[in-house]
């Protein structure tokens, strides 16, 4: 194993692990972050792979391949974020809603008789 290698699958696993703890309520997350960092692991060991895997799918050369597929899972990221980031406008939207009614000094209706 030369030393790139040791760099690479260290960081995965760092990396891996990183997101284990914080995404430890939510399985698709999970598989799907072990899946890649299985991938990633397989391909740093066995980089002619992505040369043959590309040539399957009519992609030139195993770098191209990599770097198309790294920029669907940025795509990915950014969509799973932006959708986290509208769940937490909303919620944040909500609570200020529910704070200002709560906080809110009841009309006094006077009656005259």
């Amino acid at each position: 194993m030369s030393g790139i290698q040791v760099v690479l699958i260290t960081s995965i696993i760092f990396t891996a692990i990183y997101f284990l703890v914080r995404l430890r309520n939510r399985i698709f997350d999970v598989l799907l972050l072990l899946l890649l960092m299985s991938v990633s692991v397989l391909l740093v060991l066995f980089p002619d792979w992505t040369s043959i895997l590309a040539k399957r799918l009519g992609v030139g050369r195993g770098a191209d391949l990599v770097f198309y597929t790294c920029i669907i899972l940025f795509w990915f990221v950014v969509l799973k974020l932006y959708t986290k980031m509208r769940q937490l406008e909303q919620q944040l939207t909500s609570l200020s809603r529910k704070e200002t009614l709560d906080e809110a000094e009841p009309v006094q209706t006077s009656t005259h008789s």
